[in-house]
């Protein structure tokens, strides 16, 4: 059942109640995730939450998990993603750092600032962090840098982008997309070639003349 409406208030569904809680926890916090202030907000009852929810635990477990399918999940996947070369399969993982339907930065920002006021949390960050960053490794392994030397690269990369998102970072996109192709060298060790930075431009809807 995702959907119920009838005189008495139940009304809504899952995914209403689920986008409220993630639009509060990004406003102001995990203490904010509380039913009743939800409620108030979506103008729905308390039973309607409970049709679709056990308790508050549950909904922010709903939380975790759209965060874990989302941004860990995501970037396994383009790290994972078919490419000619790890110049090409790095462009793959910077679709994540450039479109938030792929990575959420304040999604991110708003779990690692719970997992402060959690030890649970703060366990399921470490099994992220080390998912993400194992993927990012086996990355630079299949085309051929050692385990030693992918395992730098992988840190590397992700601990950088990291910090953009502990530090939100403001970057104007034109900035953002000139500094890329030099990131990617450094990552790489490999200087991107034009078609390379043309098809990721591309499909980001974003031209080379816009760089300045």
């Amino acid at each position: 059942m995702t959907e119920i409406s009838n005189d008495s208030g139940w009304r809504g569904s899952q995914e209403v109640w689920l986008q409220a809680a993630y639009e509060a926890l990004l406003e102001t916090g995990v203490e904010s995730v509380k039913i009743l202030p939800l409620g108030k907000k979506l103008n729905l009852s308390r039973t309607s939450f409970y049709w679709f929810f056990k308790d508050r635990e549950e909904l922010l477990a709903a939380l975790l998990t759209r965060w874990r399918e989302k941004n860990t999940g995501n970037l396994v996947k383009q790290c994972e993603a078919y490419a000619e070369s790890i110049v090409e399969a790095m462009f793959n993982v910077f679709d994540c750092w450039i479109d938030p339907k792929l990575f959420d930065p304040r999604f991110e920002f708003a779990v690692r600032s719970w997992a402060l006021q959690s030890e649970d949390i703060s366990t399921e960050i470490e099994n992220a962090d080390r998912a993400r960053l194992s993927a990012l490794q086996q990355m630079f392994m299949r085309f051929g840098h050692t385990e030693l030397d992918a395992d730098v690269r992988a840190r590397t990369t992700y601990l950088v982008q990291i910090g953009y998102v502990s530090m939100r970072t403001k970057e104007d996109i034109s900035l953002r997309m000139k500094r890329i192709p030099h990131y990617v060298e450094v990552y790489t060790g490999i200087a991107p070639q034009q078609r390379d930075l043309d098809r990721f431009f591309s499909r980001h809807s974003f031209r080379a003349a816009d760089l300045g």
